[in-house]
């Protein structure tokens, strides 16, 4: 396998019309907005894309519209989650039929896994296709993890490539690379927008990162300010952007993703129902701090 994931990749939002529609003509606008600003990969169908949302055809016609428009200007990355070991495979699929550069694959939800259940369930999905996979952790959201010593073991497989780290647990991450960092094959992805400066300090290669929506500029330079050792410049934009991560707590998660797009004049629409708006106190709050990055 020689696909090996770097950089910043946005988890790129679904907008929706009004009447809770995929935007097509709104994606292709997001997914030419953030190859002009120097993301390094696209990924539809994450949790800042609300992949809970679809069905199966809604699901093809978002891989399919961010595949054409993207044009082989950098990877596409494809969200493939389900419960199930042969509902990710039937996901994967389609993934294929779309023609995307790799998949993540989250760890079952509602269901709690041993970590030898882990390993076969991603070992039975890498199996099943030719594409790079990269497994998704995500604690804070489905109570499951996958431990440092079970993806040390998952990185042996060929097309299992890497993983990306979104429990915010620095320690966690640093296990991630220090046992799999002889490995030239599997690189690890921050999935924690704070932690970018860290992960890479200690040798992630990129990061998944949700803020890359609404900042993509800001985020995709302390990659690029990092690997041409500008430290300080890195973590300058770091910290830039640490309080647009943090007001992500506001409201449900992607709310403030979202809401921050519309600020933009982006019309995206709103999150699908049960996910609320955020209230006028927390639009204020978003508002001052896109002003204080000049977003708006």
């Amino acid at each position: 396998m020689t696909f090996k994931p770097y950089g910043v990749i946005p988890p790129i939002i679904t907008p929706f019309t009004s009447e809770g529609k995929v935007n097509e003509a709104v994606l292709r606008e997001l997914v030419n907005l953030y190859i002009e600003n120097g993301v390094h990969g696209l990924f539809p169908l994450g949790t800042t894309g609300e992949f809970y949302s679809f069905n199966e055809d809604e699901m093809k016609k978002i891989l399919s519209v961010v595949v054409e428009e993207t044009a082989g200007r950098v990877p596409v990355y494809a969200g493939a989650n389900h419960i199930t070991t042969r509902g990710v495979i039937e996901y994967l699929k389609l993934a294929k039929e779309a023609k995307v550069d790799a998949v993540s694959v989250l760890t079952p939800m509602f269901i709690s896994q041993s970590q030898d259940e882990l390993y076969h369930y991603y070992k039975s999905i890498a199996e099943s296709t030719d594409l790079p996979v990269i497994i998704y952790n995500n604690k804070p959201k489905t109570n499951v993890t996958v431990e440092p010593e079970t993806v040390a073991r998952l990185s042996e497989i060929d097309n299992i490539v890497g993983i990306k780290d979104s429990t915010g647990d620095m320690t966690n991450t640093e296990e991630y690379i220090r046992l799999t960092r002889n490995n030239e094959n599997f690189g690890v992805l921050v999935g924690r927008d704070t932690l970018i400066y860290a992960g890479l300090s200690y040798g992630a290669v990129g990061a998944i990162a949700s803020c890359a929506n609404v900042a993509p500029k800001l985020v995709v330079s302390i990659y690029d300010r990092f690997m041409a050792g500008d430290l300080k410049g890195a973590l300058d934009a770091q910290f830039e952007l640490a309080p647009l991560r943090i007001l992500c707590n506001m409201g449900t998660f992607p709310a403030v993703i979202k809401e921050g797009l519309v600020m933009q004049g982006i019309d995206v629409g709103k999150c699908l129902e049960p996910i609320a708006e955020l209230n006028p106190e927390e639009k204020q709050k978003l508002r001052e701090e896109l002003k204080k990055l000049k977003l708006i």
